[in-house]
């Protein structure tokens, strides 16, 4: 190791430098990560109810152990499997992130974080740290599925990141670090995958795919399809449209009945915001309450009204 190599560097970083310019890269990881963050930031805003933003900070190759090491001793460290790869893998959750979604989750959403003073961690917090880890691996799961489908599960947690054993120190790794905030507050999430975990997909990994960034926009529109199911639309049945003189309208008073003009023969239209998607004929069910049958939709199956 020369002068000039070693120049602005101490030894252990050096080693780590070079240890890192020798390891393998993996350039689908890359475009999976961006991916990745988009996702989880709908689904940390959908978990906590407030605005939430995902960053990748950054993409780093390493030995396992100088990967934990690097990250912060009281981090929350839990070990994950990924499955059918038969492989462990670490995600470290940064206490001031935990601690944020906690105050938000309690209602403290206008209060200042708190500063947190190091200690083991509750049953309550490895809980809420079970259930960020879970929005983590499915959606990391979701990234991955245009390359090759995969699981991620929670197995246990771990005292620290340093005390983690996922794989040998030496063992080549890729450590993603990721920034979530919400509301102004959150902090990182840090995820190490062993090389060795992500050798079934090694050679899928290792070319990148020009053009568009991974596979076809599928989770994207089962994502919409999904959200979109799950919206509530205020449907109006109209019995009759009538136009009659601005006096006689004004003229009516509580108590007057008025014609329509319909028999019992005619049918029912039923609109959303202005627009007539189907209609259909009066009737009452046995309990008395007035019911329809559908007799013609006015919508094909993607939805476009005709």
């Amino acid at each position: 190791m020369n002068k000039a190599a070693t120049e602005g560097f101490s030894l252990e970083e050096e080693i780590i430098r070079v240890t890192a310019e020798n390891i393998e890269r993996l350039p689908m990881l890359e475009p999976i990560f961006e991916r990745h963050v988009q996702n989880l930031a709908a689904a940390m805003k959908g978990f906590s109810g407030v605005p939430a933003e995902a960053e990748l900070v950054g993409l780093d190759y390493a030995g396992v152990g100088a990967a934990l090491a690097g990250i912060g001793p009281h981090w929350l460290a839990i070990v994950c499997e990924a499955q059918p790869w038969d492989g462990s893998f670490a995600v470290a959750i940064d206490p001031n992130l935990l601690f944020s979604l906690l105050e938000i989750l309690l209602g403290g959403r206008a209060a200042d974080p708190g500063e947190w003073v190091p200690r083991s961690f509750t049953s309550i917090e490895k809980r809420l740290a079970t259930q960020i880890c879970g929005l983590v691996l499915s959606e990391l799961s979701t990234a991955f599925a245009p390359v090759e489908k995969a699981s991620f599960h929670v197995s246990h947690f771990e005292s620290s990141p340093q005390a983690t054993m996922i794989a040998p120190a030496k063992s080549p790794c890729v450590k993603v670090t990721l920034n979530v905030t919400l509301e102004g507050r959150g902090g990182e999430l840090a995820i190490v995958l062993p090389h060795n975990t992500l050798h079934p997909v090694r050679d899928k990994l290792s070319e990148l795919v020009m053009g568009e960034s991974i596979g076809t926009e599928d989770g994207w529109q089962d994502r919409m399809e999904q959200a979109l199911s799950d919206t509530s639309v205020r449907l109006t049945a109209i019995l009759q449209t009538l136009r009659v003189p601005l006096s006689d309208a004004l003229a009516w008073r509580k108590g007057q009945v008025l014609d329509l003009g319909i028999g019992p023969d005619d049918e029912v239209a039923v609109a959303a915001s202005g627009r007539t998607l189907l209609r259909g004929a009066m009737g009452r069910r046995r309990s008395g309450a007035a019911a329809l049958r559908v007799t013609e939709i006015l919508f094909d199956r993607n939805g476009v009204i005709r």
